[in-house]
């Protein structure tokens, strides 16, 4: 369990050392503004944060020489984030994140029907409305220095789902190079609620030409296996002796053409973290081995989805970079795909008077030699 005080010491900002700017974006292909807020801290890191989405644009991280570099991939504007060559870059995503089988689920007696735009299948909630895809409020709280809080409403029926829900995601950037990412919901109908962020991670910075170098080890003894199409099956299997063993440190390409034949094409798995009694707790680290950057994953949540960036496709980013087959990797922290649909998954149901809440940090640390 991480202690109390680590927790607080990694979400303390000061004031006087840190500072949040806003300045325009753009606007979408239907005239929406689009803002972009940067947060900076004194050790140079900085984050930009843009309302389209609630997505992060960019994130400066050093390395173990100072060199600072942007390490999420993204786009220069709204158009690309509006372009087919967008693929979840670095967005928040729901209602409902991941996927849910046959897009649809049922809720007391009542079935409620989905976009499907994953096969047969709902990803990451879905259509034109889905959490990524729509312009959010942004404003700067004032009981929390060095953070930007976006809100969206979503009517009820809103991509099929029910309820009239409130969302909010809080960024903070603090002095302990912590970016920390605090997630609520709250609804007058019961209604599945899973929202996580879709960063895509490069520690060599965005556009190098692999992350299959990259060092990764994930705090999970198990996975929620699928079928063809990526949807679980409802059983948990044992990572001891096959691929998908992350427990101790492990370079990302050592053993990766072994799923490669697989339906995921490569990694794309939903682990059952340890030790989700405890709460918040390091559940993930990932690793350059020689620039020393490191990420080590904070979160409250019960799964962790490592997508290997099979579908990156050489589609032009920011600064006209190249985003190549397995240039990146995202690192969700989630409950269960399809959870809708298996009992013995933690429930992702929210009811009116209960409010959803989900906290992830990452964590940025260098290795010295």
């Amino acid at each position: 369990m991480l202690p109390v005080l680590c927790f607080l010491l990694l979400f303390s900002t000061t004031p006087a050392l840190a500072k949040v700017t806003e300045s325009p974006f753009g606007k979408t292909a239907t005239g929406e503004k689009v803002q972009q807020f940067t947060i900076t801290n004194s050790h140079g890191l900085s984050v930009n944060i843009i309302t389209r989405g609630a997505t992060l644009q960019s994130l400066i991280v050093p390395d173990k020489e100072g060199k600072l570099e942007d390490i999420l991939l993204g786009f220069d504007s709204v158009a690309g984030y509006e372009s087919e060559d967008n693929q979840y870059f670095s967005c928040t995503v729901g209602r409902v994140c991941n996927r849910i089988g046959n897009a649809q689920f049922e809720l007391f007696g009542e079935t409620y029907k989905l976009h499907a735009n994953d096969g047969n299948n709902t990803l990451h909630g879905g259509g034109a409305r889905s959490l990524d895809k729509v312009v959010w409020k942004a404003s700067l709280p004032e009981d929390q220095e060095n953070t930007v809080e976006l809100t969206y409403f979503s009517p009820d029926g809103e991509e099929g789902f029910p309820g009239n829900v409130h969302f909010s995601v809080r960024y903070s950037l603090t002095e302990k190079n912590a970016l920390a990412i605090s997630y609520k919901a709250t609804t007058d109908m019961e209604t599945p609620i899973n929202m996580t962020n879709h960063a895509y991670f490069n520690l060599s910075g965005a556009g190098a030409e692999t992350v299959l170098d990259h060092i990764l080890q994930i705090d999970a003894d198990q996975i929620t296996p699928t079928d063809d199409e990526l949807i679980p099956t409802g059983e948990f299997a044992d990572v001891e002796g096959t691929a998908l063993d992350f427990r101790e440190p492990t370079v990302i390409g050592e053993r990766i053409a072994a799923v490669d034949k697989t339906a995921a094409i490569g990694y794309d798995h939903n682990w059952v973290l340890n030790h989700q009694n405890r709460g918040v707790r390091k559940v993930a680290t990932l690793e350059h081995p020689s620039n020393g950057r490191m990420i080590h994953v904070v979160t409250d949540q019960p799964g962790l989805q490592f997508y290997s960036g099979n579908f990156l496709k050489g589609q032009e980013g920011k600064g006209g970079k190249t985003y190549a087959h397995r240039s990146a990797i995202c690192l969700e922290t989630q409950f269960y795909p399809d959870s809708v649909h298996h009992e013995d998954f933690p429930s992702i149901i929210l009811v009116p008077g209960e409010t959803y809440s989900q906290t992830t940090l990452y964590q940025f640390k260098v290795k010295e030699d």
